[in-house]
């Protein structure tokens, strides 16, 4: 059995070995590890009924529920998977590649999307008035902005802080920002509930931080009770940042 081992079969193991160190961290990030234990063992057990044993009922058995799983997983982590794919298509490897055929280069610094939100967050920062901006790139929001009130208007300083003023009916929630449009405010968010967030963060952060698990958007957060300034991006902080620091990541994540 040995003797007939070849590069072929190094490469699939290979393959199967990556194929379950990324679906790992992929349920790692989801906090799924329990469910991600269980499909693993009973991946083992099915192996072990219908193929070293070869118990033919049992095994007809076990082949019919792994079908019908295999659609259960996918609807159960169908915004694991995207974002999975999306990553795996945006690598930095494959830029070159995506840009060949579609021609898409880099695009230029927006500044006049840019500043209005750098200034109406040294504003809202100043006054400690609670914010929370997500800014779509690539990954479409659309039904985010359904939980919301639609506004459909330029990036404005003035808009931005008009809508977070505390007596306002749209403080609550996050604004949304696609495509140079503020599309909508009081829009719900998936929360973050990892245990490594600080506790001083409260449900404002832990939102802007779960929209940046489920996809690639950027949320910029003023914090109410101290006035800092934070910034959500691929699933991390960056937290306590000056104007300048902000103004900065805007640029390069949204040039990208």
């Amino acid at each position: 059995m040995f003797l007939d081992f070849g590069v072929k079969d190094f490469i699939d193991i290979f393959l199967v070995a990556l194929m379950l160190f990324y679906s790992y961290r992929l349920m790692k990030e989801s906090r799924s590890m329990n469910v991600f234990i269980g499909i693993l063992v009973f991946i083992l057990i099915w192996l072990l009924v219908s193929v070293i044993f070869e118990m033919r009922l049992m095994g007809s058995i076990l082949d019919k529920m792994v079908s019908v799983g295999m659609i259960g997983v996918i609807v159960l982590f169908q915004s694991e998977i995207r974002k999975f794919l999306y990553s795996l298509g945006a690598h930095q490897r494959l830029q070159p590649l995506l840009k060949f055929f579609t021609g898409k280069h880099k695009k230029e610094i927006d500044r006049n999307t840019i500043m209005p939100i750098v200034w109406a967050c040294k504003n809202m920062s100043k006054g400690k008035v609670g914010a929370l901006i997500v800014i779509e790139r690539a990954i479409p929001l659309d039904d985010i902005v359904s939980t919301g009130e639609t506004i459909d208007a330029n990036v404005n300083q003035l808009l931005l802080e008009n809508i977070f003023f505390k007596n306002s009916p749209l403080h609550d929630g996050a604004v949304i920002i696609s495509k140079k449009r503020i599309r909508a405010a009081k829009c719900l968010l998936p929360i973050a509930h990892d245990m490594d967030i600080p506790k001083e963060l409260g449900t404002r952060h832990r939102a802007g931080l779960g929209i940046t698990k489920s996809s690639d958007a950027l949320s910029v957060i003023v914090s109410e009770e101290t006035g800092r300034i934070s910034v959500a991006l691929d699933g991390e902080f960056r937290l306590r940042l000056s104007l300048e620091d902000l103004e900065s990541i805007l640029i390069n994540e949204m040039s990208a």
